[in-house]
């Protein structure tokens, strides 16, 4: 296979013992992966020297997959060293997405639709993805709901899981909004599509209880116990619609962009407020050794 080694590629993924540019085609159209969607991932990020929670990603991957019948073929560690070595061949400048992911290449002896574990293959992608410009998102209360751990791969960073958010962004765009807030099956509040949600009102920093119907982030985690470590009461809760629009403030956390303010929640606008700044100056200052938190 003919590669790009240059030390400046955008894209770096390793498999197989070797570092790769560009896309390389790994699943072909017989995998498991590409027909049945036996596909795991996890997501960290690399931005001005340092990696925030990378070894956690690295461990949460492992969990994903043996949830999905995989078995992982490399140590937490092992993936986090291939990480930094990863990080190596970029500039240095740009923010990287670390993407680590598994998936299985063939069914089980006993049905072709369930996954065969010993077929489960690893690979490693590094991007350059810049982290944002610290906009504000607005949100629309989507159509489309969470589905429940009976229902689907919950337990697991599931790629199968994705096309439900997909459309749930797209419908949300197609209304003028930037990402959606989504429900669980009950009809309580579950994430947005894409990230973990709070809220604050009156000083009260709340945010939707794990109910195993959305993933329960790592940046999430942090959030929450950098906040509680500076005095702020953080309560995780059962909450609904009613309560996001009369909060006094939305903000959202992801391993994409960290900690992001809500401006508008369909026909109610929200000014960026103190809370989401020092959540944010939290978790930067957490990151950058400027102080120190555990969640």
């Amino acid at each position: 296979m003919a590669v790009d080694t240059s030390p400046r590629s955008s894209t770096w993924t390793y498999v197989e013992g070797e570092w790769l540019t560009g896309n390389p085609p790994l699943i072909g159209p017989t995998s498991h992966a590409m027909w049945l969607a036996s596909t795991v991932f996890d997501g960290a990020r690399w931005f001005d020297g340092i990696a925030p929670d990378l070894d956690l990603h690295c461990q949460r991957i492992n969990r994903s997959a043996v949830n999905m019948g995989l078995k992982p073929t490399k140590t937490s560690e092992e993936i986090e060293a291939l990480a930094w070595e990863g990080i190596g061949k970029f500039d240095g400048k740009t923010p990287i997405y670390i993407k680590p992911m598994y998936w299985g290449e063939h069914g089980s002896p006993f049905s072709v639709v369930a996954v065969d574990g010993d077929s489960t293959r690893f690979a490693l992608c590094l991007f350059e993805a810049p982290l944002g410009n610290g906009k504000t998102n607005s949100l629309t209360v989507s159509p489309f709901r969470r589905p429940s751990p009976e229902t689907a791969m919950t337990d697991a960073k599931a790629g199968s899981l994705y096309p439900n958010s997909g459309r749930a962004i797209a419908e949300a765009k197609g209304r003028g909004f930037d990402n959606a807030l989504m429900r669980d099956m009950n009809g309580n509040v579950a994430e947005t599509a894409s990230s973990n949600v709070f809220l604050v009102k009156d000083g009260i920093v709340k945010t939707p209880v794990a109910n195993r119907t959305f993933l329960a982030g790592i940046t999430r985690a942090r959030v929450i116990g950098l906040l509680r470590q500076a005095g702020f009461e953080v309560r995780e809760e059962t909450l609904s619609v009613d309560d996001f629009m009369a909060a006094d403030e939305i903000f959202t956390s992801g391993n994409y962009s960290k900690v992001v303010g809500v401006n508008r929640l369909d026909g109610r606008e929200l000014q960026e407020g103190p809370v989401t700044r020092k959540a944010l100056e939290l978790y930067m200052n957490w990151a950058f050794g400027r102080s120190t938190g555990d969640s």
